[in-house]
């Protein structure tokens, strides 16, 4: 295992984006969570909270995209240089608009600058793992790198903004995402000669990404990304329920570290299976493993079972990575990859509150058929999707 991560962090500056690329993808699992602190923490409203974060979300989920157009056409590192700036400015006059209580829509507005301006260091650094590595196997290696790196930002960010937010100063969160964010993407510009090639149009129209394929794929990340919203909530909502809510953190690191692990060893085994079969049958199988939760009698059950569900996560997203890289135009993957991740960010929303309202009318073990539902609805949009009989490697 160690050799075949060693032989691909080992190309000339694969390591040095990576690691770049994990801090600048910290916000991601802070500002938000970061934003609800300190608005419910200043204003005693957890609704104000709650609506000035969805709109630093839905911001940065309908304009991730568009950034990564930019990148394709222009390069990365003109990009990167322009959102660290950007982010940062938005961060400033977020803090300022919640620290001096402006009244709203201003607020709002704000957060949705820094929102729009989010760094999608994730899809560029990819795309940068798409130039350095030419193997297919050694491919699905550093894809699984990022998976992992993935899940290490989604344990790490939510503890360390409760903490910088809470028991150090409360700005002091949101200050060190936007740092973190800012400064990452400017340590990533400067990383040019790993960056991808510019394709040359010639004033010819670019090539086109196909929608059959990468219509379906978003639709999927949808619903995968209902699936994790409504867990989060169904978890916390449980744990009360068991007299142990200190307990949600733990069981939610629990599945994120079963996410870790399998991607860890897909990493390293070797690619047997073309990444559709792969991503139909993770798919699936995370769905399925929803299936049970609800009758699980205690926190620790529920523990076991949420490591379980977690193992088939990395190999859904990596499968899902590997299939936009072969299916669309190499000018055009940032573009594509940040749409998959913008369809994970639009379900979140939703599916927290569906959950939220069968929590409150039937109970936290019934809410667990939100994901399980979301996750076969998935599922079946997932064996719809057909190869191109062009690409052999599917």
């Amino acid at each position: 295992m160690l050799t075949t991560y060693r032989d691909v962090l080992s190309r000339p500056g694969a390591a040095l984006f990576s690691f770049t690329a994990l801090w600048s993808r910290l916000p991601l699992s802070m500002t938000g969570l970061g934003i609800v602190l300190l608005v419910s923490d200043r204003t005693g409203s957890y609704g104000r909270a709650g609506v000035m974060a969805a709109a630093y979300v839905l911001a940065a989920a309908a304009f991730g995209p568009f950034q990564g157009r930019l990148a394709d056409r222009v390069g990365q590192a003109k990009v990167l240089w322009t959102v660290g700036a950007a982010y940062a400015v938005g961060i400033a006059l977020t803090l300022m608009a919640i620290e001096a209580d402006w009244s709203a829509p201003l607020p709002h507005l704000c957060a949705i600058v820094a929102g729009l301006a989010t760094p999608q260091t994730g899809s560029m650094v990819r795309a940068r793992w798409t130039h350095a590595v030419s193997e297919r196997s050694q491919l699905n290696t550093a894809f699984s790198i990022e998976a992992v790196l993935d899940e290490v930002v989604f344990v790490v960010g939510p503890v360390l903004v409760t903490f910088l937010t809470l028991e150090v100063a409360g700005i002091s969160g949101l200050v060190f995402a936007g740092a973190a964010a800012t400064l990452g993407s400017w340590a990533l510009a400067l990383q040019r000669s790993t960056a991808p090639p510019l394709t040359a149009h010639d004033g010819q129209p670019r090539a086109p990404i196909s929608w059959q394929l990468l219509g379906p794929l978003v639709a999927v990340s949808v619903g995968l990304g209902t699936l994790f919203g409504s867990t989060e909530v169904i978890v916390v909502a449980f744990t009360e329920e068991q007299g142990r809510p200190g307990a949600a953190g733990a069981v939610l690191a629990v599945w994120a570290a079963g996410s870790l692990i399998a991607g860890l060893a897909v990493g390293a085994l070797p690619q047997t299976h073309h990444p559709l079969r792969q991503f139909r049958v993770a798919m699936l199988a995370l769905a399925l493993l929803f299936a049970p939760l609800g009758l699980l009698p205690s926190s620790v059950w529920l523990a076991a079972g949420m490591f379980l569900a977690g193992v088939m996560i990395s190999p859904t997203l990596i499968a899902m990575v590997n299939i936009t890289e072969l299916g669309v135009p190499s000018s055009r993957l940032t573009e594509a990859l940040t749409w998959t991740g913008t369809g994970m960010a639009v379900g979140v929303a939703p599916g927290a509150a569906v959950a939220g309202w069968v929590i409150d009318h039937q109970g936290a073990s019934a809410g667990f058929l939100v994901p399980l539902i979301a996750g076969l609805a998935a599922s079946a949009v997932a064996w719809s999707i057909r190869s191109p009989s062009s690409t052999a490697a599917w």
